[in-house]
């Protein structure tokens, strides 16, 4: 039996410019991915990271060098033809609006990695990512050049070692590839030098096989600590990436009030085959999830287009 359920906790407190930074306390998600329960023993709340957002507004906390957006000439405003849509059984989402050269949530390279959910942005535009790697759908592939929808994928090395060159077609489309661990533990059971270990292999493989160190980082289930920014920190990317809702097979889980998209809304799906989605496919799966995203007149954009990263990066 497959399990998907979220817990979730949200902590509004001032930052140091006075300014109110609402931040996730944790979350414990539960997932039976290929036979295997991907889960802590416990939900566990937990303890509010140290430091504030530092992703909003005009504020950057070091020098930048524009958006990490992927490869040239695939920018998330480039949309399919009508016929593309039709032919996986689809309406045409709006076209995404250009990102804006003012990137809304800009990183540093020092300091406190900062947790963010979603992105502040009035453009009404939402943004996919899809977790762990496990199903390696060729008709996926298909189904992405087709619709050219920017996803951001946050791969786990345990689920992708069997073929890595699945993913390149995906980047080579301009979709980045970041950080999820190597084993996919819950990081705030482990300690400190094994949460080291989770992050800095798999960015070392990551970069390996990709050729692109990873700027973000998801921790599995959700669940952090304090320690979980230190390590991610050291390791190399410059921030914690959360989400508002997530995709099952049909529907949405929402995590907020209303049950609705809002513009900037982050949105986890996964690398899921017929065994983890009740007997639908991949692209069967995504479909819905476009199907969602339409009906609520949302654009998907690229998240990277929306980041602001520091010098190097």
């Amino acid at each position: 039996m497959q399990l998907n359920f979220v817990f979730h906790a949200t902590a509004t407190f001032p930052t140091g410019s006075g300014q109110l930074c609402s931040q996730e306390t944790g979350a414990v998600k539960r997932r039976n991915i290929g036979g295997r329960l991907y889960a802590p023993l416990a939900s566990v709340l937990l303890a509010l990271s140290v430091g504030g957002c530092g992703t909003s507004g005009g504020e950057a906390t070091g020098s930048a060098s524009g958006s990490v957006g992927g490869t040239p000439g695939t920018a998330s405003h480039v949309t399919a033809e009508p016929a593309a849509w039709h032919k996986w059984g689809l309406t045409p989402l709006p076209a995404a609006p250009e990102p804006p050269a003012d990137k809304p949530i800009k990183l540093s390279a020092t300091g406190p990695v900062p947790v963010f959910a979603h992105v502040p942005t009035s453009q009404k535009v939402v943004f996919i990512t899809v977790d762990d790697g496990l199903e390696k759908d060729p008709q996926f592939i298909e189904m992405m050049r087709d619709l050219k929808i920017p996803i951001t994928m946050f791969l786990m090395n345990d689920a992708i070692k069997s073929d890595y060159g699945y993913f390149k077609p995906l980047q080579a489309m301009g979709n980045r590839i970041q950080n999820h661990t190597l084993h996919h533990p819950a990081m705030n059971t482990i300690p400190l030098a094994r949460q080291k270990q989770e992050v800095c292999g798999d960015q070392k493989i990551l970069t390996q096989q990709f050729g692109t160190a990873p700027l973000l980082f998801r921790p599995p289930y959700g669940a952090y600590n304090n320690n979980t920014k230190i390590a991610v920190g050291e390791c190399g990317p410059r921030a914690i990436v959360w989400w508002r809702e997530s995709m099952q097979v049909r529907n949405m889980q929402y995590q907020e009030p209303g049950k609705k998209l809002r513009p900037g809304d982050i949105i986890l799906a996964h690398f899921r085959g017929p065994a983890e989605l009740k007997g639908a496919t991949m692209t069967e799966m995504f479909a819905n999830l476009l199907r969602r995203i339409q009906e609520q007149g949302f654009a998907v954009a690229r998240l990277e287009d929306y980041i602001q990263a520091p010098t190097g990066h």
